[in-house]
């Protein structure tokens, strides 16, 4: 059955794409379009560019988690360095431009500028991997032709709607790494950064405290910001992996992040299942040979 994906954002936690794909090959689901919103436009870009799950958690694996984040060398307008991050991106994405990509792949950022959304889709994927990953205040902006973009989480947590427009005719399935309403109160709000470590380049400016309050109440808005959007965007089907006690900035075991990915996939099954029943009834009904027995 073919699909677009649609990955939602979450940092760490982002990993868990890797096995939510890794699940969707071996059950035959085939990805013709992919987009993604910060560290879901990471794992997109990766699997777009040709890699398999496998390839991408190995690569995972060998990134040093503790050199990802750092104080920035020069005076901008944010706290921590991308050097890391794009080290690592570098590493696995070179200098393929869209262009180069195997399957069509866009990703979501936000012109603080303008207020408005911008789609990335054109040049240099690791530029636009910059700005869909720049969490505003925490990382830098990215300028990007004459926008300056930060993460397109601030408006769109899970990309629906440009995974259709990516790919009109094949379901969107989103994958959100935020818990679902129901889960809310299992899940308290607060796990933003839950390791201090994380916080020790800022914390000689006793900023930690206050960092760590800032991204606690960023989290409460994202939670009811992928809520709305996912109720109003209307995916065919939705996955949400086992994450939501892993904070946005953890250091976490990647393999087991994978495999709540694919916990989360295995869960999903019956519906994706019974979207693709439903996607075989329409096409028999649709077909010319229906419409003329029906005149």
């Amino acid at each position: 059955m073919d699909i677009t994906l649609a990955l939602g954002g979450g940092g760490s936690k982002g990993n868990a794409h890797i096995g939510v794909l890794r699940v969707l090959e071996r059950e035959g689901f085939r990805v013709r379009a992919i987009a993604g919103t910060s560290a879901g436009g990471l794992v997109a870009a990766a699997y777009a560019a040709g890699f398999t799950p496998d390839e991408i958690e190995a690569h995972m694996l060998e990134v040093n988690q503790h050199k990802l984040y750092g104080m920035l060398p020069r005076a901008e307008p944010a706290l921590l360095s991308l050097d890391g991050i794009e080290h690592a991106i570098s590493t696995l994405i070179g200098e393929r431009t869209f262009n180069d990509l195997q399957i069509p792949c866009a990703f979501t950022a936000v012109d603080i500028r303008s207020s408005k959304e911008v789609i990335l889709r054109d040049g240099r994927v690791i530029d636009a991997l910059l700005a869909t990953i720049a969490v505003p205040g925490i990382f830098p902006p990215k300028l990007w032709n004459d926008h300056l973009l930060v993460d397109g989480g601030v408006l769109d947590p899970v990309p629906v709607t440009l995974a259709r427009l990516l790919a009109p005719k094949p379901p969107v399935v989103a994958v959100s790494l935020m818990p679902p309403r129901r889960d809310w109160e299992k899940y308290p709000v607060g796990k933003m950064i839950s390791q201090p470590s994380v916080l020790k380049p800022v914390s000689r400016l006793r900023m930690a405290q206050a960092l760590d309050i800032f991204l606690h109440s960023v989290e409460i808005s994202e939670r009811m910001l992928t809520a709305l959007r996912l109720e109003i965007d209307k995916p065919d089907a939705i996955i949400c992996p086992p994450v939501h006690d892993i904070g946005v900035f953890d250091r976490i075991d990647i393999s087991d992040v994978v495999k709540r990915g694919e916990q989360g996939a295995e869960l999903a099954l019956p519906a994706l299942r019974a979207m693709d029943r439903w996607q075989r009834k329409l096409t028999r009904l649709f077909r010319p040979s229906n419409f003329q027995r029906f005149a």
